[in-house]
């Protein structure tokens, strides 16, 4: 009986040693291991050694769940661009056709990714913060082949092909000195902005993609004109004109060539997945050439990198963001410092009564071309008193700040459109030239140096600028295709 009494109380107490063991085991342990170890992926220094700390607790009971373990940031951009594709596959004849076209041309691929290459980067951090599939980041292949200067003939300007419309409706500045449709930045994100809007407003990237390329007006007419028929709503059954029926497709091709480049016999070459460029924040104006200059970079690379600038010189007349190859920034600020000298060599000056461009240009050692260039004055174009023109400074004491010409509004763009000139009967050069408002030298030098003497249905090639496409006469109206990302 006291053996079974005994044995009882030792029981009891070894339950009661255990008992007490775990409870300081709970009382001590931290409370966000756990979360440590699902949310914390990254902060390995936050796990602490359990088994060593608190040595009461076996290893294989506190074991935590295994650690989601970050995968590391691939090295080359196309692989992580790769990794976010998320369109749908798409097997047509139209996509086959693009593969080909693109494939036959691997001088123009190389050519699309080093002009690219400065911008790809920074798209594709803008379309992954967002959630949007990584194709979108290789839009501007289509739009411009990330020619930054690229301006179609409907007016469509910059990498993403604005027009001037649609810009201002998603806020780019457009003016005589800056085109904000052509700043990489501000495109990038107004693009971004204008594209997430029509995937809300239509809940598919294929039609939001159509939209960006017809308009949204457009191809709301004709998903509502299929609706009233009982017909399938969607980017592959509704009426779209050729150009539009053909946009995802060659998104599509140009996808399937970035994600297996060897099946199609082109070598794409490597793009670092870090920043192209870094951005300076200009506080005074300053030549282009100067700023090029302090950054220790050619005119070229800074105009690819800043190409909103319409003008010679940068007038601040804003916050202005200057962008430049990451690893110059400090070469130009160090640069700018040591700089004493002005940072503006051009300067406004007011037309006088009955002067002439040819005089001003010889006043100012400047060619009548490139002054007639600079100020946006084209062929036959006359000034007038009291207009002001952007002229160099070459010590001349009359010319004022360039910030009076803050207010100036956006040149129109000129169209230039070439027809064929059947001679008649009685024409001569110079008279075909009056009419058609050109000078002989230039039929001459379309049409290769045409003699004097014309012939009866000599054909001529004649070119005519317009400012503005509505002016453009019915022959060009016949060739209207639709409006890009119209309103």
């Amino acid at each position: 009986m006291e053996v079974q009494r005994l044995t009882l109380v030792l029981i009891f107490s070894v339950t009661l040693t255990t008992a007490n063991f775990a409870a300081t085991a709970e009382e001590h342990a931290d409370p966000s291991i756990a979360e440590l170890a699902t949310d914390d992926a990254y902060n390995t220094s936050a796990i602490l050694p359990i088994a060593e700390s608190n040595p009461v607790i076996s290893p294989i009971e506190t074991s935590l769940p295994t650690r989601r373990i970050a995968p590391p940031l691939p090295v080359d951009l196309w692989q992580r661009i790769r990794n976010g594709f998320a369109m749908a596959k798409l097997d047509s004849e139209k996509v086959r056709s693009n593969e080909d076209f693109y494939a036959d041309r691997p001088e123009y691929i190389k050519r699309i990714v080093e002009r690219g290459k400065r911008y790809l980067f920074h798209i594709v951090e803008e379309v992954e913060r967002r959630g949007m599939p990584a194709e979108i980041a290789l839009l501007p292949i289509i739009e411009s082949a990330f020619n930054p200067k690229a301006h179609s003939d409907r007016s469509a300007s910059g990498i993403w092909q604005f027009i001037p419309s649609t810009g201002k409706n998603y806020g780019l500045k457009q003016n005589w000195w800056y085109d904000e449709r052509r700043d990489v930045v501000a495109a990038t994100g107004a693009a971004l902005d204008y594209l997430q809007n029509l995937h809300r407003m239509f809940g598919d990237w294929e039609l939001a993609l159509a939209s960006y390329n017809w308009g949204e007006g457009a191809v709301g007419r004709s998903l509502m004109k299929n609706r009233s028929n009982g017909l399938p709503e969607d980017f592959h059954n509704i009426a779209l004109p050729p150009e539009t029926r053909n946009y995802i497709p060659r998104l599509i091709a140009i996808r399937n060539i970035i994600l297996n480049p060897g099946a199609f016999g082109i070598e794409l070459e490597s793009v670092p997945n870090e920043p192209y460029f870094g951005r300076v924040e200009a506080t005074r104006h300053i030549d282009i050439k100067l700023a090029a200059k302090l950054a220790e970079i050619s005119m070229d690379e800074f105009k690819a990198l800043n190409p909103g600038h319409n003008r010679p010189v940068i007038n601040i007349d804003g916050p202005r963001t200057l962008l430049l190859p990451a690893e110059k920034v400090e070469v130009f600020m160090e640069n700018l410092k040591a700089h004493d000298r002005p940072l503006v060599t051009w300067q406004a000056y007011e037309v006088k009564k009955d002067e002439t461009i040819e005089k001003i240009s010889a006043r100012y050692g400047i060619s009548v071309g490139r002054l007639k260039e600079t100020n946006d004055i084209y062929t036959n174009s006359a000034i007038t008193a009291g207009q002001i023109l952007l002229v160099p400074g070459n010590g001349r004491p009359e010319g004022m700040d360039i910030s009076v010409m803050s207010n100036k509004p956006a040149t129109p763009k000129m169209l230039e459109l070439s027809f064929v000139y059947a001679v008649r009967k009685g024409d001569s050069l110079l008279g075909i030239a009056r009419r058609h408002e050109v000078t002989v030298e230039q039929i001459r030098s379309w049409n290769g140096s045409t003699g004097r003497l014309l012939q009866i249905g000599q054909k001529l090639t004649l070119k005519h600028k317009f400012a503005d496409k509505s002016v453009l006469p019915a022959v060009k109206a016949k060739l209207a295709l639709p409006e890009k990302k119209r309103m």
